[in-house]
């Protein structure tokens, strides 16, 4: 034997190894069939001294709200001609249709102390670079006004990948740091597993701003297994692109997840040179979901006016409980109708998917 191939033939072998061990994760991501989320935990915060800054749940777990699954839930708010909101109605004051006909209404209440659940998306893609300072800014400010003890949220940002900066709480240090961890990336490259911040999602597009796949995480992945008031707050300039999921699969997982949908639109017109189209999408999506789109532009007082609105809504809800005389479980979209005697405008959402019969 030459004893001068034996170095050699040891490289090829180490060579070959890694190839073998290799293999699994190539499989695993090429059996990846679709986003997935990134947990990106922060630093820790220290412990502060000041009673407002501690988590609001030191009793025991959240209450949550027990209903039948065949129960119909829908949070709605009332407005007159002019936007404003009407309060202090009854039961009586409303009439509930399930694509047409007429639905016994079996709970209703304007509690506006129910638990509440958020989600907050930040857009931190390259065209929001002028404005992702503002939104921190005034997203932690409208955390701290609105999460009240047995609230919760959770925070994603979403440019080339999805992150998940940071999970269900009731601490708003903690979201206002999570926001603050929010940097523009534009890409450039990186390795890891595919899917939410871990490296290259599959696509045929270039990738750029994954919103229609954070979208479909968020209702997904964390608001489905939530129950009670739920809603989404977006902050984007609603520009989709390289997504792997398309904008119809976003709100049918919105739809699904019962959430009300808020599209702050924080669009830096000048950054597209006057081909701007990001509402329409983000339009369709708010308003099926019983949500509304609020253009804020680059401007701060804008967007201060827009989640003072939205606090005002979601502090003004009436809630309405029926179950459906259609009670075939087939997963089919029912449209839902909610009307008063005085046909003040309903903001609500357009309807529902029916239970399946494997759920």
């Amino acid at each position: 034997m030459n004893y001068l191939h034996v170095p050699r033939l040891a490289l090829v072998l180490a060579i070959l190894l890694a190839v073998f061990a290799a293999v699994p994760n190539l499989k695993a991501q090429e059996g990846s069939t679709g986003p997935m989320i990134h947990d990106e935990p922060g630093p820790a915060i220290p412990k502060s001294t000041n009673p407002e800054d501690e988590p609001v749940n030191q009793g025991g777990p959240l209450e949550t709200m027990k209903v039948n699954v065949d129960v119909v839930n829908l949070f709605f708010n009332v407005k007159d001609k002019k936007g404003g909101l009407i309060p202090n109605l009854a039961k009586t004051d409303f009439e509930v249709l399930e694509d047409g006909k007429p639905q016994k209404i079996k709970y209703f209440s304007a509690d506006a102390n129910q638990p509440l659940t958020l989600g907050i998306l930040i857009d931190s893609s390259l065209s929001q670079e002028r404005v992702l300072q503002m939104e921190k800014e005034v997203g932690a400010a409208f955390l701290r006004s609105v999460l009240r003890p047995k609230d919760e949220a959770f925070v994603i940002s979403f440019d080339v990948n999805v992150d998940l900066l940071q999970d269900f709480t009731s601490n708003t240090r903690e979201l206002a740091s999570a926001l603050n961890r929010a940097r523009i990336n534009g890409g450039g490259g990186g390795g890891g597993i595919p899917g939410l911040g871990g490296g290259p999602v599959p696509t045929a597009n270039p990738r750029g701003t994954l919103l229609y796949d954070a979208i479909y995480l968020a209702s997904h992945d964390k608001l489905s297994h939530e129950v009670g008031r739920k809603a989404m707050i977006i902050l984007t300039d609603g520009e989709d692109q390289g997504s792997q999921l398309t904008i119809k699969d976003a709100q049918e997982a919105a739809q699904k997840s019962d959430s009300i949908v808020y599209v702050l639109l924080c669009a830096d017109r000048g950054f597209y040179g006057g081909f701007y189209a990001g509402d329409r999408e983000m339009k369709k999506l708010a308003e099926e979901t019983g949500g509304r789109v609020i253009d804020v532009g680059n401007k701060m007082d804008k967007m201060q006016a827009a989640f003072d609105q939205i606090s005002n809504e979601l502090r003004s809800q009436y809630n309405i409980g029926y179950t459906p005389t259609n009670n075939r479980r087939d997963g089919t979209y029912r449209k839902v109708q909610i009307k008063t005697k005085e046909n003040y405008k309903v903001q609500a959402r357009a309807g529902y998917y029916a239970i399946s019969g494997g759920d």
